[in-house]
C-alpha cells in the first residue's frame, strides 16, 4: 500500500482501472464456459447454446453505442461501476432454482451481461486514452497491449475457473461464489476511483452517437470482420466439436480453452515488440493489413486438415495456437489504433461506436458459429472465418499512415 500511495496519479488509476477489468473478465470468461458447457450436458444443441448468447450480444452492440455517449456526460467511473453491479444482478439470476432456468430467462441474465461487460470494457479502454497524454503514442501502446493483453490471460483463466469449478460445486456453486466475489470488488470500485474521469465539458448530444471519423469508421468495420470471423468457429463450435467428436472432457475442454486465451493474451501484451515498435513507433494501417493478410490463411490450413482428418487432433491444436499469435497481433493493432484515432474531446464516443462493431462482430460469428456448426460442421466454419478476415484486411487498407495522421493533425490545430 505505501508503494501505491507514492505512485502518480495517473498511475494509481490505470492499476485500479486494470483491476476492476481483471476482476471483471474473470467472471465474464468463467460465466460463457459455464453456460456452454452446462447447457451443453443438459442436451442442447449447438444452435440452442448459440441462442443463448444472442441477447448478450445484441445488447453489447447497443451497450457500446449508448455507454460511449453516457461515459461523456456522467463520467467513466461511474459506467464502470454500473457494469460491476449490472454483473453481480446477471450472476444471481442464475441462481434460481433448475425448473426455472429456462431458456427465456438465461437469455434476459445473459443481456444484462452483455451489458456489464461492455460498459466495462469501454470504460476501461477510453479511461487509458485519457490518461495517457497524446505526444507519448509509445507509452499509449505499450498500456493499452498490456491492459489489453492481461485481461484476455485472465478470461482465459476464467475459462478454466468456469469448467473447474462446473466439476467442483455445479452450476448453482460456481454462479453463488463468483457473484460473492464480484459484489466485494464493486464496492471497493466504488470508493477508489476518480470521480469525474471522461467526464466531458460539452455534455455531447445524443445525435452524435455514430463516428464522424473516416478513420474510425474503417477500423470499426475491420473489426467487426476480424472478430465475427474468431467467433463463428470458437465461441460454440469449437467447443461443442471437442466435447462430442474427440470425446474430451469438461474440465479438459475448459483447460484448453484458458491455455489458448492465457497465451493469447500474452501475445498481446507482447505486441509491441512482436511488431517491432519498441523504440516508441507506433502502428499504421499498412502494419494492421499485413498482419490480417497473414491471418487469413490460418483458419483455411485447420479446415482443411479438418475436412480430411488429417493428423487429428495434433493438427487441430497447432493451428489454434498460430492462430492465437496472429489473432492476438491483429488485435493488439486495433486496440491501439482506437485509442491513437479517438477525438480527446469525446474519447468515449469513438471508443464505444468502435466496440459497438466489435460487439456486432461477435453477435455475428456466435450466431453463425451454431448455425453453421450444426448443419455442415467445423470445417465451414473455419471457411467462412477464413473469407471475414480477407474483408478485415481488405477494409485495412482505407486506415490512414503515419504520414496522413501527422497532416490531419497539424490541419486540426
Amino acid at each position: 500500500m505505501g508503494a501505491f500511495s507514492t505512485m502518480s496519479p495517473e498511475v494509481r488509476q490505470y492499476l485500479l482501472v486494470t483491476g476492476n477489468y481483471w476482476a471483471f473478465t474473470l467472471t465474464d470468461g468463467a460465466l460463457r464456459m459455464l453456460v456452454v458447457l452446462h447447457f451443453h450436458q443438459l442436451g442442447y444443441s449447438p444452435l440452442e447454446v448459440a441462442m443463448l448468447f444472442l441477447f448478450y450480444e445484441i445488447f453489447g452492440v447497443i451497450t457500446n453505442l449508448v455507454g460511449g455517449w453516457l461515459g461523456a456526460r456522467i463520467g467513466l467511473n461511474a459506467t464502470m461501476n454500473w457494469g460491476l453491479a449490472l454483473q453481480v444482478i446477471a450472476l444471481s439470476m442464475l441462481l434460481v432454482p433448475s425448473s426455472y432456468l429456462g431458456v427465456a430467462w438465461v437469455m434476459c441474465a445473459q443481456a444484462l451481461s452483455g451489458i456489464a461487460k461492455d460498459l466495462n470494457k469501454m470504460s476501461a479502454k477510453s479511461a487509458i486514452r485519457l490518461l495517457v497524454p497524446r505526444e507519448a503514442a509509445g507509452t499509449l501502446y505499450r498500456w493499452v497491449a498490456m491492459l489489453t493483453g492481461s485481461k484476455n490471460a485472465l478470461k482465459g483463466v476464467g475459462f478454466f475457473l468456469g469448467g473447474l469449478l462446473l466439476a467442483a460445486w455445479g452450476f448453482r456453486g460456481a454462479i453463488a461464489a463468483m457473484a460473492a466475489a464480484l459484489l466485494l470488488v464493486w464496492v471497493c470500485s466504488m470508493l477508489t476511483l476518480k470521480k469525474d474521469l471522461g467526464k466531458s465539458s460539452a455534455k455531447p448530444k445524443f445525435s452524435e452517437l455514430f463516428s464522424k471519423s473516416r478513420a474510425v469508421n474503417a477500423l470499426s468495420a475491420a473489426r467487426l470482420f476480424l472478430f465475427a470471423a474468431r467467433d463463428v468457429w470458437f465461441v460454440v463450435a469449437l467447443p461443442v466439436y471437442l466435447s462430442s467428436t474427440l470425446g474430451w472432457d469438461y474440465w479438459v475442454v475448459g483447460a484448453f480453452f484458458a491455455a489458448w486465451i492465457i497465451g493469447y493474451g500474452m501475445v498481446q501484451a507482447l505486441a509491441p515488440k512482436i511488431t517491432g515498435l519498441t523504440g516508441g513507433g507506433t502502428p499504421d494501417g499498412r502494419v494492421a493489413f499485413a498482419w490480417a493478410v497473414v491471418l487469413t490463411l490460418v483458419p483455411a490450413l485447420i479446415a482443411i486438415a479438418v475436412h480430411l482428418e488429417l493428423l487429428l487432433p495434433a493438427s487441430l491444436i497447432a493451428g489454434l495456437l498460430v492462430f492465437a499469435v496472429l489473432f492476438a497481433v491483429n488485435s493488439a493493432v486495433h486496440s491501439y489504433l482506437i485509442v491513437s484515432y479517438a477525438d480527446e474531446a469525446g474519447v468515449s464516443l469513438d471508443v464505444g461506436f468502435y466496440y459497438m462493431a466489435n460487439a456486432l462482430g461477435r453477435l455475428l460469428g456466435t450466431v453463425l458459429s451454431g448455425w453453421v456448426f450444426q448443419v455442415w460442421g467445423l470445417a465451414p466454419c473455419l471457411w467462412i472465418s477464413s473469407a471475414f478476415i480477407a474483408i478485415s484486411a481488405a477494409v485495412a487498407l482505407l486506415l490512414p499512415r503515419h504520414q496522413a495522421m501527422a497532416v490531419q493533425r497539424r490541419v486540426g490545430r
